[in-house]
């Protein structure tokens, strides 16, 4: 009789179950500073791999032309968090926005300025009357080119800032500029399309702030905390895995990266966003955790150079609070 019981409450709950609608996701649109490209792979993996839904979320993403285009997308109610870097991060407070930073997404710097060996550019000073490419002008290439130009007493009036676009090195092959400002992974990419006998200055070598982190509205910080940690544990278990499984990231790039035809191509990209994901400070504390003192620093450094006029508190504009333990 219980037996009887117990298999009747069970096929009662199964149907209650199978009658119910589906727990409801909640919506989270990352407003990126690019196309979906092949870096991002543990993003566009989503509907693969599924680790947003995991944790409740629905996973959109918003292309942009750069950091400070990814902000200005977020702020204008586009997206909830921005996929930006410290530049402009520290150009928007600024301005008197209210932002706060949540995860270090990569801690190296990965911003070169990469010229053809022919044009004897070895060092910042060099770069005094040449044409310099940029992805955009709300990028984080001129943004970090702007730090290079600052720290040997030179600005942009000192060159020629030439809108190039993302992963475009045919202006540089082709002579029309003298040199570009890039990434790690675009110096890859160009090397691929022809880009040859360069030399490559590291921004890293001046400052070595991350390159991207992940920021949102001091008011969605306040009012939505239980989405924005479950969002960033679910971040964090998409990067470990990219991390663990390059190779399968890479196959997946194929069908879910603009630019991911090329599986070789993906793998040595996935590699090298891999490698800008941890740092002493991540080793110690694990992914997305920030080193609120090279943050301050980055802050003190654009104000000394010029790029922002106020004092900005890393203390209390830099949260580790959400990243999961």
């Amino acid at each position: 009789m219980f037996g009887f019981l117990r298999t009747l409450g069970a096929v009662a709950v199964s149907a209650l179950l199978l009658s119910s609608p589906a727990l409801a996701l909640d919506k989270v649109t990352v407003a990126g500073w690019s196309q979906p490209i092949s870096e991002i792979t543990n993003l566009l993996a989503e509907p693969d791999k599924g680790f947003f839904k995991a944790k409740g979320i629905d996973l959109g993403y918003m292309p942009g032309t750069g950091g400070g285009s990814a902000i200005q997308n977020m702020l204008t109610g586009q997206a909830d968090v921005a996929f930006t870097d410290p530049a402009s991060f520290y150009l928007a407070l600024d301005k008197g926005e209210k932002l706060i930073a949540i995860y270090n997404i990569y801690p190296q710097n990965v911003f070169n300025v990469v010229s053809p060996k022919e044009r004897n550019i070895t060092k910042p000073e060099d770069l005094k009357g040449k044409r310099i490419g940029v992805y955009s002008l709300s990028s984080g290439t001129r943004q970090n080119l702007q730090v290079l130009l600052h720290q040997v007493g030179l600005s942009e009036k000192d060159v020629t800032i030439e809108v190039t676009g993302l992963l475009n090195f045919a202006p540089v092959i082709q002579g029309q500029v003298d040199a570009t400002a890039a990434t790690d992974t675009g110096l890859h990419v160009g090397m691929q399309k022809g880009l040859k006998d360069i030399n490559v200055i590291e921004v890293k070598d001046t400052l070595n702030l991350p390159s991207d982190i992940f920021v949102v509205t001091e008011e969605t910080y306040r009012t939505k905390k239980d989405v924005l940690k479950r969002f960033l544990a679910a971040y964090r278990d998409s990067a470990a895995w990219m991390i663990a499984e390059p190779e399968e990231a890479a196959r997946l790039a194929v069908t879910r990266a603009i630019n991911g035809r090329d599986e070789a191509t993906n793998l040595a990209i996935i590699k090298l966003r891999n490698a800008s994901s941890v740092s002493e400070t991540t080793k110690a504390k694990g992914l997305g955790h920030f080193d609120p003192e090279l943050m301050q620093k980055g802050a003190d450094t654009f104000k000394q150079l010029g790029l922002i006029g106020a004092d900005l508190d890393m203390g209390t504009l830099v949260r580790s609070d959400l990243i999961p333990e």
